[in-house]
This record gives C-alpha cells, structure tokens and sequence, in this order.
C-alpha cells in the first residue's frame, strides 16, 4: 500500500501533476535514456506557482535542516547557482522568512556566468560569502557538476557549504557510472560532506499516496520499471 505523503510534498506534487510541470510519457533525456516522466522546473512561470515552489523549497528545508522550533538557522545565506538557481534562491530566502523569524536575517546570492569588470564587480550576486554558511538549491542533480562548481566557488570565496537543497532526486545511477551504483546525488554528498536533501523524490512519486489519484497504477509501474533499471543502489 502506498504511504501518504507529508502536507507540504501532497501540495507540491499536486501542483506539479495539475501544472504540467511534472509530465509523464517517452521524454528522452539529456543522458540518452527514455524516461517515463518528466520534470521542467523552467514551468514555474507564475507568481502562483513560484509562491507554491516557494513553500515547498521553504518547508523542505525547514523539515530537514532544524530538528526542533528551538534550534537556530544552521545557515547565513542560501545560493542560487546561475542560472536555473537564482530566482530559487530569491523565493526560499523570500519565503522562509515568511514562515519562521529565525530567518528574518538570511541572505541570499547567485554567481555571475562571467565576472564583471566595472561596477561592483565581481562572481557574486548578493550577500558577501566570505565566513559564512551557505546553503545551495537548484532544481535537480543531474550529474553534479553545476553543484561541484558551486562548491569550489564558494569555498573559494571563503565560505562553507553546509547543505543542499533540490527540488527532485531522481534516484538514478550517474551515466558512465553504473558499475559504482551511485546517484550523482550520493556522489556529490560523499565529496562535498555535506546532506543533501529534496522535496520530492522518485521514491515518492513511485510509492508516495498523491491522495488524489493524479498518478495512475500505470505511470506507477513505468517508473517502477524505469527505477529497476536505472535506480541507484546507494543514495
């Protein structure tokens, strides 16, 4: 029997299922295999859906990152990388602030394609990372190398990356690498150290109650398939 979904995974799976955001069908992907579903994150083109995107972004992390109401913020400020990432930064900053005092004083940035030579100059869009603790989100981890350069950035800028935060795990071996089992997910935890979290997963969508019959038994079953297949051992 599958099992109900958290409040804030139902709202944004329904969003995402009666959007068109999340599609199911044949979508060949970048890495070549046929997928049964698909996500476009790029699909997220209205205040109502960037506010449901918000609060999902902001409640995944509240969720993940704070074990009680008590604790305080384990980050000073949440990074976007370019371009996908950087509205996303700016609404789960935006958004979190909303929701919990504590994060009244987050800050939030993004990194610039190519430095700039005049003005401010500059990588970075933003709060100063230097000392401070940075959170990463981005839509998925495909294979992880917008994340790793991220990373290298930040460190480089003297901050420290604490965590991160996507809006779907797909739970896949990384292509080239399926002999090692891995999800570009788990590769990227094992290298950064740090968790690495998402508001849903192919794990929900496969055996996760949407609550209101949105995926059917036989878009269950392909991704089943699709997970058999191509599922990460370790993740």
């Amino acid at each position: 029997m599958a099992s109900p979904l958290a409040p804030y995974k139902h709202s944004f799976l329904h969003t995402c299922l009666t959007s068109s955001i999340l599609c199911f069908g044949a979508f060949t992907l970048k890495s070549g295999r046929t997928s049964p579903y698909f996500f476009n994150a790029g699909a997220f083109h209205t205040s109502s859906l960037l506010s449901s995107l918000a609060t999902a972004y902001a409640q995944a992390i509240l969720t993940n990152l704070l074990p009680t109401a008590a604790d305080p913020l384990p980050f000073d400020v949440i990074f976007g990388p370019a371009y996908k990432g950087i509205p996303l930064a700016a609404i789960a900053a935006l958004k979190l602030g909303e929701l919990d005092p504590r994060a009244a004083g987050i800050g939030y940035c993004f990194n610039r394609k190519e430095a700039k030579d005049h003005g401010e100059g500059g990588l970075i869009v933003g709060m100063d990372l230097k000392g401070k603790r940075v959170l990463i989100v981005d839509d998925v981890i495909t294979a992880g190398t917008a994340i790793r350069e991220s990373v290298a950035l930040i460190r480089k800028l003297g901050g420290v990356v604490v965590g991160i935060v996507v809006a779907l795990d797909r739970m896949e071996t990384v292509v080239g690498g399926e002999e090692k089992g891995k999800s570009a997910i788990a590769e990227v935890k094992g290298e950064v150290g740090c968790g690495v979290w998402s508001i849903l997963s192919l794990e929900d969508l496969v055996e996760g109650e949407d609550g209101d019959g949105l995926v059917g038994e036989e878009q269950r079953r392909r991704m089943r398939e699709y997970r058999e297949r191509y599922g990460a051992r370790e993740v």
